[in-house]
């Protein structure tokens, strides 16, 4: 006998439906599993016959073959253990057809019949309801992210024997009766910018890249703090909504990054790869194309820290990224596009031996030549310091300075100006698009300057020299500050700021 189940897989962050076609006939004992599956998918059938027969139920010997279609399309994991299991055994009528066509089945298997949890339910989820199934029947551990998709029914299962019994209408799963651990996390804020001695500038510029998505290089001495200030951004960035909580959970769902104590993203992602993580690594793939850093900071945080010691192809691939917020992977048989729309927070040493911009009367004094100053920071090409909206230079604090020091301002009262400036982008876009990601016809509609303002911007231009570019994120830059400052019109001074965070 045929039967049909409903399950489903993914690729890139895009989830579609898998037809699990299962027949159950005479002849010599085997079982044959086609469909483009990958060696976990192959394994399935070791691992469905022991749990049909550890579930107490009777497995007469036939001839199984189960497809996966769509058969050209390639698929991985152990997520049809169990819509492969319940196919058999509806095929060999020790389940009712009723709610097979209504409900999205997924979940893998272990030897003894318990239904582990699997990456990607989200997704699962998401797609059931796109494609207007009533239910899905997955893993109870998956329960409480797939619960954050409303408006279709969840039916979270322990092992087979329920899944079983709640399709052949033995049992109603009522959810009123789970009780999950809450693992809801509190908003203390983990490091504060009150601790951060001195360091006014860079502060200051750190607000302006939060408030307004701005891409931020931070150039100094070692011990000068970068790491220290980058690792704070989180905590002054606007609260995530359920549709970036929503976005964040798919991303680490399908990464297989999220655990049973932690099911969701709540708190803005703060990535922070060492420098020698590849390419790959860094912006996604794999022969089966997975996220990668970048997409794993999407509505967060990246953090390159001593950026002039990754190697220079890793750094030339985040062009793109940078500039479009989306990554497009192709292959031979597909193109996968994953969200990619994050701050990028950069820091590098001056030179090679990192005391390039401190004083003469510094303990530390710089030992590099010219020559060797110039190879250094030409690691970093034009293109990827372009597009940085900002750049920063500090030094290490003086002695007096850190005698002297006193408790600098919250990140309480940093993150209340920001969310402020972004409700202002908010209104103005209509969306949750910042002014960093504004359009030329942005630009041209909300970046109009007076004729000061023209001058002044045309002046730096010439001096600087500015690329089309360089041009664009002043005047984005300028926008944000004005927004700090509850400002509808770009004033003189917001031009001036905005210039002085431009690299000389």
């Amino acid at each position: 006998m045929l039967s049909k189940i409903i399950s489903s897989s993914f690729i890139g962050v895009k989830g579609f439906i898998v037809g699990v076609e299962v027949d159950v006939a005479r002849g010599l004992p085997s079982f044959t599993i086609v469909g483009l599956g990958d060696a976990a998918i192959s394994e399935s059938k070791e691992r469905v016959r022991a749990a049909i027969k550890n579930s107490d139920i009777s497995l007469t010997p036939k001839k199984i073959i189960v497809n996966l279609s769509p058969a050209d399309m390639k698929k991985e994991g152990s997520y049809f253990d169990l819509p492969i299991s319940i196919g058999i055994l509806a095929s060999l009528e020790q389940i009712k057809f009723d709610k097979l066509d209504r409900y999205l089945i997924v979940g893998e298997l272990s030897l003894s019949g318990e239904i582990r949890r699997v990456k990607g339910i989200i997704n699962s989820v998401i797609t059931a309801k796109e494609n207007g199934l009533e239910g899905v029947i997955l893993p109870f551990g998956n329960y409480e992210e797939a619960k954050m998709i409303k408006g279709i029914k969840i039916v979270p299962v322990k092992n087979l024997n329920e899944a079983i019994d709640f399709l052949n209408d033995d049992i109603e799963i009522n959810l009123d009766n789970i009780k999950i651990e809450n693992h809801i996390e509190n908003n203390v804020i983990e490091y504060d910018f009150k601790d951060v001695k001195g360091q006014e500038k860079a502060k200051r510029a750190v607000e302006i890249s939060a408030a307004g998505g701005h891409n931020l290089l931070m150039i100094g001495s070692p011990g000068s703090g970068k790491s220290m200030i980058a690792k704070r951004v989180p905590g002054i960035l606007p609260e995530m909504t359920d549709e970036d909580i929503i976005e964040a959970t798919k991303i680490y769902s399908i990464a297989g990054l999220l655990t049973e104590k932690n099911p969701i993203i709540r708190k803005r992602p703060f990535r922070s790869p060492h420098h020698t993580a590849s390419d790959v690594a860094l912006i996604g793939g794999g022969r089966v194309p997975r996220p990668g850093e970048i997409s794993l900071a999407h509505n967060g945080v990246l953090f390159l820290d001593e950026l002039t010691e990754f190697p220079r192809k890793v750094l030339e691939v985040l062009r793109q990224p940078l500039e479009d917020r989306i990554v497009s992977i192709s292959r031979a048989a597909f193109n996968v596009t994953l969200p990619a729309n994050f701050i990028t927070i950069a820091a590098a040493n001056p030179c090679k031996c990192g005391f390039l911009y401190e004083t003469s009367d510094s303990p530390k004094q710089c030992t590099c030549t010219p020559s060797e100053v110039k190879k250094y920071q030409q690691k970093l090409s034009g293109p990827i310091i372009d597009r940085m909206d900002l750049y920063v230079e500090i030094r290490r604090l003086s002695e007096e300075e850190l005698l002297n020091y006193k408790e600098g301002e919250s990140s309480e009262k940093i993150k209340l100006r920001v969310e402020k400036a972004r409700d202002i982008q908010r209104r103005r876009f209509k969306s949750k698009k910042t002014n960093s990601n504004m359009t030329s016809r942005d630009i041209k509609k909300y970046c109009k300057l007076d004729e000061k303002s023209e001058e002044l911007i045309k002046l730096a231009s010439r001096r600087i020299g500015l690329s089309g570019r360089g041009f664009d994120k002043i005047l984005k830059t300028a926008r944000t500050i004005a927004d700090l400052n509850e400002s509808e019109q770009i004033q003189k001074e917001h031009i001036l700021e905005a210039v002085s965070y431009r690299n000389q």
